[in-house]
This record gives C-alpha cells, structure tokens and sequence, in this order.
C-alpha cells in the first residue's frame, strides 16, 4: 500500500489543503483531503475491472467550502442532531451553536467538517488530527482528535477515530460519505440493494429529533434485515418514509451480527460491507440533495455513530467522555 501527497487548493484565506492518495496492490485507492478530513473519491474495479469513483465527491475545493450536504466529511462534535441545541451534564446546561432551526446538526454551523486537519503518514496509514477548544460551538473541554485513515490489500477501507478532552464533554464522530456504488457520475442509488443488522429503530418527530423510544422494523419499510432493493424502500407508501422523503432513520445495530450494513450494486457487482464498533447506524439517502449538481437520491450515507440526542435521552447509551478517558470508534468498509 503507498501513500502520496500532493497540493488540492488554498482556501480564500490562505490556508493550504493538500490531498493525500492511497492505493493498494489491487489498484483500490481513495483520496483523502484536509479540509474536513473529506474522503474525496474511491475508485474501485466493477466485476470486470473498470475502475470508477464510488462515492459523491467534488474536483475542486469551491463547492467543499460551501458543503451544506457534508459530503465525504468528518461530522463532529456530535453527529446527527440535539434538541433545541442544548443538554445539560453534571448539572449545567450547555447552549450550543444552532444550525437546523433551534436544533443542532453534526455539530453546529462551525463544526469539524470546516476544520483543516493537520496530517502525517504514519506507515501506511493517514493521520489527521484536530483541536477544539473549550466552548467550540458550545460544547464544554478542550478536545484533541486523531483520525487514522488506511487502506489494505484485503479492499478494506478503515476509519479509526480517538479523541480526549480537558473536561466533561459529549462526543459523537462519524465520517459523511455519500456511496453509489454504480459510480458518482452515473445516475442514482435506486437499482441498489441495502441489508441492516437491525430489530431496531429510534422514531423521530416532525423536526427529526428522536422521541426516546425504539420500535420495530418488522412489518415497515425499514426491515432490511434481507436485502431490498431501494427502489421498493425509498418509493413505499408509508409515512416513516414520506415524512423523512426517503430514509433517513437511526437503525439500532444488532450486537451478534459481524457486519453492520450491507449495499450492493447488481449491474456493476460491487459490493460495500460496513463493520464498526459503533451502537447505531444513520441511513441517510440523499433526500435533499441539491446543491452542486447533486440530486435527491443520488448517493447514500452510512454514518457509524452514538444515538441522535443521545445527551438529552436517558434511554439511550451515554455519549459522555470526560478527562481521562480516550474516545475510540472504528469503521470499516470492505470493497469487493
């Protein structure tokens, strides 16, 4: 495996961002930048060798400086969303950034995915790192992150993430890659097939903020415990699916189960397993997609993560990580 560095762009202000490419003895390789830790592109062979980009992605940085959509960031502080932007621990409340009307998204309007990371290689393996400070976007501690990206000759595509903090804090990392795994100039993500390691889901309000319980995907259109295809998923009449406008469902990931996800594309015979450490899995397919050429549906997003509003739901598993401890989350994405 080998690991190149190159220029990518300079941000109006003057910062550099470089592109660091991996590739392994197969020809598989994914580019990585450092703003946002963006996984900018995977290239992988179809069933007969023809190599494509299989993830959403922009060649320049314009559109990245404008990413309202995340595409192929870092998602951090915390993933996903928190009520009214506020949560209370140890007995302060805490008033975060608020950037979905009174709520917070994947970390506020300055979060990790603006960030430019710093970067070594180390081996072969990326690292990125980041430091936010104590009330960045509202969240309490200074907070140190490393990201370790690599790539091995097995088509195994890992994501390891550790972070520590100065003082009590909540933590929920995630990376936003959009997949398609047709290739990202060539249609949608509708002749796909999608498996879930899931009994589970948490329900949502109308503002997408978990209602604290959990209820079978037996009987709805989030019972991927077999394949379907996401034609039949994303088009079913059912409100689960009409209110989100397609998937976007926190799945409570089954502990046994060795794989966490599975996508697969039956033209080109690619096929993407998801494994990780994490509790839960978002399954957001696109539905608003729309600035920078992008259209509803065109990539999916697989995001590993702790429970949306985790800080705010006693039912839900802590995301809390105070002094002295090490956050650690690892995914996995295994091409072939």
């Amino acid at each position: 495996m080998s690991i190149a560095r190159a220029p990518f762009d300079v941000t109006p202000d003057g910062r550099q961002i470089d592109a660091f490419s991996l590739t392994n003895a197969h020809g598989l390789s994914l580019t990585i930048v450092t703003l946002g830790a963006i996984v900018q592109s995977v290239r992988a062979p179809d069933r007969n060798g023809r190599l494509a980009n299989i993830v959403l992605s922009f060649e320049t940085l314009a559109p990245y400086l404008d990413n309202r959509d995340y595409v192929g960031c870092v998602i951090g502080r915390f993933a996903n969303r928190i009520a009214r932007g506020r949560f209370r621990l140890d007995g302060r409340d805490h008033q975060l950034s608020r950037n979905e009307g009174e709520n917070t998204l994947h970390g506020g309007a300055e979060g990790f995915d603006k960030a430019v990371w710093s970067a070594e290689i180390d081996g072969e393996r990326l690292l990125l790192s980041h430091r936010s400070p104590d009330g960045d976007q509202g969240f309490p501690g200074e907070l140190t992150v490393t990201i370790a990206y690599a790539l091995s000759d097995a088509n195994e595509f890992s994501i390891a993430y550790e972070a520590r903090t100065s003082a009590p804090t909540v933590l929920s990392l995630t990376n936003h890659i959009y997949w398609r795994l047709s290739g990202y100039k060539d249609g949608d993500i509708l002749d796909h097939t999608l498996e879930i390691a899931a009994d589970r889901f948490t329900p949502v309000d109308a503002e997408m903020i978990p209602l604290g319980t959990f209820a079978g995907v037996e009987g709805t259109p989030l019972d991927l415990r077999q394949p379907r295809p996401l034609r039949d998923v994303l088009q079913a009449v059912d409100p689960r699916i009409a209110d989100a406008g397609g998937l976007d469902h926190n799945f409570v990931l089954h502990k046994s189960q060795s794989s966490a996800a599975r996508l697969f594309h039956p033209s080109s015979g690619r096929q993407l397993e998801v494994f990780t450490t994490e509790p839960a899995l978002q399954v957001y397919s696109g539905n608003h997609l729309r600035a920078h050429g992008l259209s509803k549906w065109s990539g999916i997003a697989l995001e590993t993560q702790r429970f949306p509003d985790a800080p705010n739901q006693p039912a839900f598993p802590s995301a809390v990580l105070r002094p002295g401890g090490i956050f650690r989350s690892s995914t996995t994405f295994r091409i072939t």
